[in-house]
């Protein structure tokens, strides 16, 4: 049977398991690369300035910033014909609208018999009066289901404060650390990535909120910081395996070694971020209200992150330190096959 087959055929090697492998060209697509970052954090931006307009904030701020009161009402189902349909929205925002009161509301609940409603800090009558409002037009509330929290003013704006100074020293901390277990433009360059991640983040919620009313919780500001931690933590072994190649090889241009190591561990990246979003996946899709928002948030900055870990911080440190050696800014057509194997006179420092 051998003897029909061609020449050619069996001479050709079979390629193994381990030869083929997914290869990404980083550095010759990188315009690419900036160009999609680009654009989603323009239309990030273009969306904080609406909701600036709007609400006085990049994203509608919650009862948790600027305080106020949160009433959550559930309606009595023990009479009889009071729970045959959910509550409706509209009918709550009529009430509201009524008594000269502005605000949010959101359904509560599986089956859409509880309604959460956010407005301006309300005394005692104030509070009785609404209920008796929502009791005429949505049915008979059960009292003993009911919870009230008022937020001041001064501890809203405190929380906002905290949260904010507690993002820009992981910042800080973050670049230092960098600094100290690599150099100064690889620290620059990762927190430069990690600002993608947050203005990515901070961009999709600013849409939400403008086409469905999302409100930017304490929560929110815990997922900025998670994401941050999340996202250097994939920029460092990236970065590490940068280093130890450039230790390895001195004779390979940065261009080959960025290359290299994102390849190398751009499996371990997706694997990563996979498993983990997979995890946050399950809490949107089964979790409550202000949990379901939070995991959507580490969702978008996982994915985020692992695209800046790979995409952006890489090729920045390759674009920087050609620069810095008198490369050049070039263009993506500007790097061949043959250029990325270009030794450069004197390797970077690691």
């Amino acid at each position: 049977m051998l003897a029909f087959l061609p020449a050619s055929l069996l001479a050709s090697p079979v390629p193994q398991a381990d030869e083929i492998q997914m290869k990404l060209k980083v550095i010759q697509q990188r315009k690419l690369w900036w160009s999609i970052s680009g654009a989603i954090i323009l239309a990030g931006i273009a969306a904080m300035v609406f909701s600036w307009i709007q609400y006085g904030a990049p994203i509608k701020p919650s009862l948790d910033f600027v305080g106020g009161t949160r009433l959550q009402l559930v309606r009595d189902c023990s009479v009889a014909s009071n729970c045959t349909s959910p509550i409706q929205t509209s009918a709550v925002q009529k009430v509201l609208t009524e008594q000269g009161l502005a605000g949010s509301v959101q359904l509560a609940g599986s089956d859409g018999q509880a309604v959460v409603i956010s407005t301006s800090d309300l005394d005692v009558d104030q509070r009785d009066r609404l209920q008796s409002g929502l009791a005429e037009a949505i049915g008979k509330i059960d009292p003993t289901s009911t919870k009230n929290d008022t937020v001041g003013p001064v501890l809203g704006k405190q929380l906002l404060t905290t949260g904010l100074l507690s993002l820009l020293i992981s910042f800080a901390l973050i670049a230092a650390y960098l600094s100290l277990r690599f150099k100064l433009d690889y620290a620059i360059l990762a927190v430069v990535a990690l600002l993608h991640d947050v203005l990515i983040t901070l961009g999709i919620f600013s849409i939400l909120s403008l086409v469905i009313g999302y409100e930017a919780d304490s929560l929110f500001i815990v997922a900025l910081l998670t994401i941050v931690g999340f996202s250097v933590n994939d920029t460092v072994v990236i970065y590490d395996r940068i280093r130890e190649t450039l230790t390895l090889h001195p004779e390979h241009s940065i261009n080959q070694v960025v290359e290299d190591s994102v390849n190398d561990t751009l499996g371990r990246s997706i694997n990563t971020t996979l498993t983990t979003v997979l995890t946050l996946l399950s809490i949107v899709l089964f979790g409550g209200g202000s949990l379901k928002f939070f995991a959507l948030a580490l969702i978008t900055g996982f994915i985020a992150g692992a695209y800046s870990s790979i995409f952006i911080a890489s090729t920045l440190l390759a674009w920087w330190r050609n620069r810095s050696n008198g490369d050049g800014f070039g263009g993506d057509d500007g790097f061949t096959d043959d250029q990325l194997n270009e030794p450069i006179d004197s390797a970077p420092a690691v």
